[in-house]
This record gives structure tokens, sequence and C-alpha cells, in this order.
């Protein structure tokens, strides 16, 4: 009451019309505005405005979600066309059985295959194709238990890529008729490269279950975009 009765008094001493209160509703600006007219229509305005937000984030967060997800599609379809692995040994024979020697160079067919995971490598040719541009670790193994009447050099072998020798394989024949060679090279292939095992003239490897010859190779990384 008594505030009532100082308003009153502030009124009468000073004017209503310099420094009187003005009435919201009265204004032209906020006469239209429904949330000074109808409580109902204010509530409905809020909530369009807090809908129309929580679409706008929800379609921002959207397309970001929709881009990581394709990137990662992305990534994960580049590491799996990089998957490339082989390794393969001679033969599976019970008994030793001998590739060579003969009078002319050959590739070597690795016949029985550990694994292939890219299916770049063929035995039917002995040639792994490479599938990428990249660094590739190669290894290959010999192994004779047979003297060679043609070499005295009996297991040996050149590892090839595009038909040149990049490396050699050579053991020469000792007291005991057994000879092996191993060699592990990491190299840079182009997309289509071809790499295999080649028996020069004169050579010899045997081989069984045991699995004394083989050749392997996998990518390390690629080098193409």
């Amino acid at each position: 009451m008594r505030a009532i009765m100082l308003l009153c008094m502030l009124h009468a001493a000073f004017g209503m019309d310099e420094f009187g209160w003005v009435d919201p509703l009265s204004t032209s600006e906020t006469a239209s505005n429904p949330c000074y007219l109808d409580q109902q229509s204010c509530g409905c305005c809020v909530m369009q405005k807090q809908l129309n937000r929580m679409e706008e984030y929800f379609n921002l967060s959207y397309e970001g979600m929709h881009h990581v997800l394709t990137e990662s599609k992305m990534a994960l379809n580049n590491f799996t066309d990089s998957r490339s692995a082989f390794s393969v040994a001679l033969n599976s024979n019970a008994r030793m059985v001998c590739f060579g020697p003969f009078t002319d160079d050959r590739l070597i067919p690795f016949k029985d295959v550990f694994i292939n995971l890219g299916d770049s490598y063929s035995t039917d040719t002995g040639i792994f194709t490479a599938p990428r541009s990249g660094v590739y670790s190669l290894a290959v193994t010999v192994y004779s238990d047979i003297d060679s009447v043609i070499n005295p050099i009996a297991a040996c072998a050149n590892l090839i890529v595009n038909g040149h020798a990049v490396a050699v394989l050579p053991e020469h024949k000792g007291d005991d008729p057994e000879d092996s060679s191993t060699v592990v090279v990491a190299v840079g292939l182009k997309a289509g490269d071809q790499v295999g095992v080649l028996l020069p003239a004169g050579c010899v490897i045997c081989d069984n279950l045991s699995h004394f010859n083989t050749f392997t190779g996998f990518l390390l990384h690629t080098t193409d975009s």
C-alpha cells in the first residue's frame, strides 16, 4: 500500500508525459507480436525457435558424421586394397621330389600355397604380380640334397623382377650332398611388376612336406596416392 502511494506521489511530482512508464502493448512494435497478445502463441513461438535450432544442429551434426563416415570407408577400402602377402613352397609331396637340373633357365613353380592374400601370386606361372606400387619384402630359400652333374653349384636360384635378377642365391657344394641358400630383400615395386624365382641351368632343388624351398613376399607400405 505504501509503495502504491509512493508511485502516485512520484507521478504527481514529475508528470506522466516526461517520465511515465510505457505499456509495451501500446507500442506499434510489440502490438503485433503474438507473444504480447497471446501467451499460448508465445509458447509456440519459443518451441518453434528451439525446434529450428535443434534441426539446424542435427543437420550440421549429420553432415559432419557423414563426412567422417565417408573418410573412414575410403581409409578402410584403401587398407583392404593394400593387403598383399603370399608364401609358397615348392611342393607338398610325402617323398623328396626335385625340380631340375635343366639345360636352360626356368622359373620355379612353387605349388604349395600357405597364404595368397590378394591373389597376386599365380601357382600356374610361379609369378607374383605387384597389385600396388610400394615397398615389398621378398624372401627366397632353396635347398637340394642331390649332386648336379652339370653345375658344381647345386642349390642355386635368382630372385628376378621383370626378368632382371635383384638377388642371387648360390650355394657351392661341400662335403655333404645337402646344399641350401636364403636371401631376404626389401625392394620398391611398381603396380604390375612381376616377381619370380629363376632356376639357372644346371641347378636343382628338392622338397617334400618339410618345405625346404619357399618363396615369400608382402607389402610393407604403398607409395602410390
